[in-house]
Parts: structure tokens; C-alpha cells; sequence
């Protein structure tokens, strides 16, 4: 099976991670960090803002079932990219939106899905969504990975996930598994 990788923050990673989870042709995806200074950071660490990592979702997928314009228009409608270092309550450098490219294809993929986004008006303020070349993924600690399905009933994962993932089923329904 032919797969691709890309790294992208938009936000709070368990969210991220929750709905790309539902994404068909999505193969594997693992929450973590990427884009700061520090090595093999700690969840603690990043909170503070102080490391440079963003919360991120790396995504593994089948480019023969979901197509990177498709993992990227999922990524842009799931988040806020018009807003720098913030997403909804949750605010510092480590949720900004950001997508960290291992390809020039993949770049310029971005670049177009960004264009289309502008030219479509799909969003009342320019898109300030980060594109920075891939250098390293840390995973996040083991509770942070399928955190949504552990946890459905926890307060944060039903007031902000579980609305995400309704809107993705209603956007995206056949995309969905």
C-alpha cells in the first residue's frame, strides 16, 4: 500500500486527531509536536508555550483512497486558520495553525487549497495558517493518543470534539468511514 505523510496543527491535537480518525483512507495518525526547539518535549512543556512546538497530528494515509487536497480541506474547515496562536479558549504558540510539508508537492498543495480557500471567501479574514518545512515529530505521551475515544464523555471532548466531529460528518460525509 502506497502511504504519505504530513504533519498538521490546527489546535488542540485530541480534536485534530478525533476527527481525522473518521477520515477514510486515513491509515494511521499519531498526536505529538513539531516546530519548536526543544528535543522530545513533554505535553507539560509545550503548555507553557515556551518550547516553539505546536500541538499536531501526524497524519498517515492511503493516497488511493483520500487525496491530499482532500486531508488538507478537512484540516482548514475543522479549524480556525484565520486566527494566529489561538483556537477557540485554547490560546498560545502551540495552537497555532500550521502545516509542517515533507514535499514540494505537498507545499504547493497547501498553497492551492490556501488559494481556493481566498478566492472562494470562505473565511472573512486572510488565512494565517503556517507552512514550514518538515524537520521533526515528537510523539506526545500515551494518554494523549486516541484521546476522544477514551474519553468521549469528558466535558472538554463533549463541548469541543464532539461538535468538530459532527461537523465533519455533515461536510464530509463521503469521506467518512
Amino acid at each position: 500500500m502506497e502511504r504519505e505523510v504530513i504533519t498538521l496543527g490546527g489546535g488542540c491535537f485530541w480534536c485534530m486527531e478525533a476527527v481525522f480518525q473518521q477520515l477514510k483512507g486515513v491509515v494511521s495518525i499519531e498526536s505529538g509536536f513539531s516546530g519548536g526547539s526543544v528535543e522530545n518535549p513533554t505535553y507539560k512543556q509545550v503548555c507553557t508555550g515556551q518550547t516553539g512546538h505546536a500541538e499536531v497530528v501526524q497524519v498517515t494515509f492511503d493516497p488511493k483512497v483520500v487525496s491530499l487536497h482532500d486531508v488538507l480541506s478537512v484540516f482548514f474547515a475543522l479549524h480556525d486558520p484565520t486566527t494566529v496562536n489561538r483556537q477557540g479558549a485554547d490560546v498560545g504558540s502551540q495552537y497555532r495553525s500550521v502545516v509542517f510539508y515533507r514535499t514540494p508537492e505537498q507545499r504547493d498543495a497547501v498553497q492551492a487549497v490556501v488559494r481556493e480557500l481566498e478566492a472562494n471567501k470562505t473565511y472573512s479574514s486572510p488565512i494565517v495558517t503556517q507552512l514550514e518545512p518538515f524537520k521533526v515529530f515528537y510523539k506526545a505521551e500515551a494518554y494523549h493518543q486516541d484521546y476522544y475515544e477514551q474519553n468521549p464523555n469528558q466535558p472538554y471532548c463533549m463541548l469541543v470534539i464532539s461538535p468538530k466531529l459532527s461537523k465533519f460528518h455533515k461536510l464530509f460525509k463521503d469521506k467518512a468511514k
